[in-house]
């Protein structure tokens, strides 16, 4: 990456600076179907995180670590308290205001790609900047020298997802979080479809990429690789914080 390009993303990720980015205070997250009993997903949850951060939310299955994710990210609301983004309330906006939020401050890498079927590899990565109104001719350079930094040769740019490997999309789906230029990157279990080798070398570029750029990162994971390159490692059991440590 070259250190133009770096310097444009540390600018915009690092305009937090003197405040949290993400400040959740007394969050829970109950669900309730007709008829069942409630499922509290979250019991008022703590946590502060700071402008580049790189860190990873683990637990096992039905702790919580997804919905937190889910509520930070504004893809769920909380039943109670509040989440600050960069000084913002977002639990108050309506449904159009979080999704111009996302739009604008997030970028998100899921487990399962999300990649749409019908576009080129290049045309996935240049989505959420064609969405933001980016120059043509500068959406085709961030993505182009993006997609470089993160090991993907041009010959790819113009194949579809299923004629990629894994670790490809998940390359793909990484660029596409990485060129809207985000305050936060979030990640939801980005390394569980991938084979041991693939999801090293894909955290590890991740790292570097956050050590460049002071863009934070946040991920949901159960995966020890995660949790061994994270510089913080909060832990959840039943909706509850019971570890957080700082590396």
């Amino acid at each position: 990456m070259s250190d133009s390009h770096a310097a444009t993303h540390t600018e915009s990720a690092t305009a937090t600076q003197g405040r949290p980015l993400i400040q959740v205070s007394q969050l829970s997250k109950t669900y309730q179907k007709k008829g069942a009993v409630p499922v509290h997903a979250l019991n008022n949850v703590d946590l502060v995180i700071e402008p580049g951060e790189f860190t990873a939310i683990a637990g096992p299955s039905g702790s919580g670590k997804t919905t937190l994710l889910n509520c930070i990210g504004t893809l769920d609301v909380p039943t109670s308290g509040s989440v600050l983004f960069d000084g913002k309330e977002t639990e108050a906006m309506n449904r159009n205001q979080r999704a111009t939020f996302r739009l604008n401050n997030m970028g998100f890498i899921f487990q399962a790609y999300n990649l749409i079927p019908v576009l080129t590899a290049e045309e996935n990565a240049e989505f959420i900047l064609l969405l933001q109104g980016v120059d043509p001719k500068e959406r085709r350079e961030r993505v182009k020298n993006d997609l470089a930094a993160l090991g993907i040769e041009e010959a790819l740019l113009n194949r579809r997802p299923n004629q990629l490997s894994g670790g490809q999309q998940q390359r793909i789906a990484i660029a596409r979080a990485l060129v809207a230029r985000p305050k936060l990157i979030l990640a939801d279990e980005p390394t569980a479809n991938l084979d041991s080798e693939t999801g090293a070398k894909l955290l590890d570029t991740m790292r570097e990429l956050n050590e460049q750029t002071g863009i934070t990162f946040l991920f949901s994971t159960h995966d020890p690789m995660v949790m061994e390159r994270a510089r913080r490692l909060i832990k959840l059991r039943d909706g509850r914080i019971v570890e957080d440590v700082f590396k």
